[in-house]
């Protein structure tokens, strides 16, 4: 497995982080500060350089501090050795500008396979306690890995929905272009539900293998992706017609992989009607551990790993779980914490630790790198 890491990351403007310059280690980084000092912002910036997006909104326009017309971030990161720069620059109305090695890549996709992050933070509990978004996004993450131009499908399939459905309501059921959109919705649609197929299969397996090792008490996890079409091209075209009428009264498509969703299961029942807060917790923590090791699989490297304060999150034994499992992560982990004391990595003395300060949205490092607290 190759090893990945952040050296260094300048930051312009993004939220409250006007100007931060600051040197990674290549294991963990702890970022401590009180709430509301900048520390997710950080974290936020670290993920967007990483992979195009934000883990917090899907508006990237929202990510440029107040009074500013543009933020960037620039990383320059080490792979196995080789050291490359890549930068993300947000204008305002959210229009994205990447660089890879001064070069504009030929798609975000591209893009944010280079340098995968997985991040862990409180809304993440959405993955098993929320409707099927969360779930189809996740999917869609690791399909990335796996079959490259998967996005690609997506896009056009996506593209296609709305297509299909703009024309039903201007129209009817009957208008003469709505069998074109409706043939390439089902060739992308079963694109994508080919690759979502393989990616659930893995990240079930690995779920339930870190589920049993972090809270076998609690139960036994099971993962089942669920299509929200036929699998079959006639039997899903079939579908298509037979809900045109319908489609067009509700202002959306009822059929279609935009339907999809991950089934997650405790005991054999679903976890949204049974699970406690604990376990939805665990349950979610198993899954984020899963898209690390399935990713780290297809990509060749261990992910970098950004967990912002999820030790308020879990009760004492799933943090004694959390801090076992970033032990044996051979990787650049970063932490947001308000209580740097509780971030117990004594069982990883042969790995650096550097510890950062944020306050109001200046970074400041303590220390040039120490194992153990």
């Amino acid at each position: 497995m190759r090893t990945l890491a952040i050296e260094t990351l300048s930051v312009r403007s993004l939220r409250n982080l006007e100007r931060v310059d600051v040197a990674f280690g290549p294991g963990f980084n702890v970022l401590c500060g009180d709430n509301g000092q900048g520390k997710t912002n950080l974290l936020e910036a670290i993920y967007a350089v990483s992979t195009s997006k934000s883990f917090r909104t899907h508006k990237a326009g929202e990510l440029i501090a107040h009074g500013q017309s543009l933020a960037s971030v620039r990383a320059s990161v080490v792979e196995s050795g080789l050291i490359r720069e890549q930068s993300l620059g947000i204008q305002a109305g959210g229009r994205r500008r990447l660089m890879l090695e001064g070069k504009r890549p030929p798609t975000s996709a591209a893009y944010a396979v280079q340098t995968p992050a997985v991040v862990f933070h409180p809304g993440e509990v959405a993955l098993s306690m929320g409707g099927g978004g969360e779930r189809r996004r996740l999917l869609d993450r690791i399909s990335l890995y796996l079959v490259p131009g998967s996005s690609s499908d997506l896009d056009r399939y996506s593209r296609a929905l709305r297509e299909r459905q703009r024309a039903l309501e201007v129209r009817g059921a009957t208008g003469r272009d709505i069998p074109e959109w409706e043939e390439l919705m089902v060739r992308h649609g079963l694109a994508i539900i080919e690759v979502r197929t393989v990616a659930a299969l893995r990240l079930a397996a690995g779920a339930k293998d870190a589920f049993a090792r972090v809270a076998e008490p609690l139960g036994r996890l099971g993962v089942e992706y669920a299509p929200g079409s036929p699998l079959e091209a006639q039997a899903f075209r079939d579908a298509l017609l037979a809900s045109r009428t319908k489609d067009a009264r509700r202002g959306s498509a009822s059929v279609g992989p935009h339907k999809d969703d991950l089934l997650l299961l405790l005991n054999d029942r679903p976890v949204r009607g049974c699970a406690s807060q604990g376990q939805h917790r665990a349950i979610v923590l198993s899954l984020k551990s899963a898209e690390v090791e399935v990713i780290a699989l297809a990509r060749g490297v261990r992910p970098l790993l950004l967990l912002d304060d999820v030790s308020s999150e879990l009760d004492r034994s799933r943090t004694r779980a959390l801090f076992a499992y970033l032990q044996q992560h051979d990787g650049q982990v970063f932490l947001s914490t308000t209580r740097p004391e509780l971030i117990d990595l004594s069982g990883s003395e042969g790995t650096p630790r550097r510890d950062f300060s944020v306050c109001a949205g200046v970074v400041r490092a303590l220390n040039e790198g120490f194992s153990g607290t």
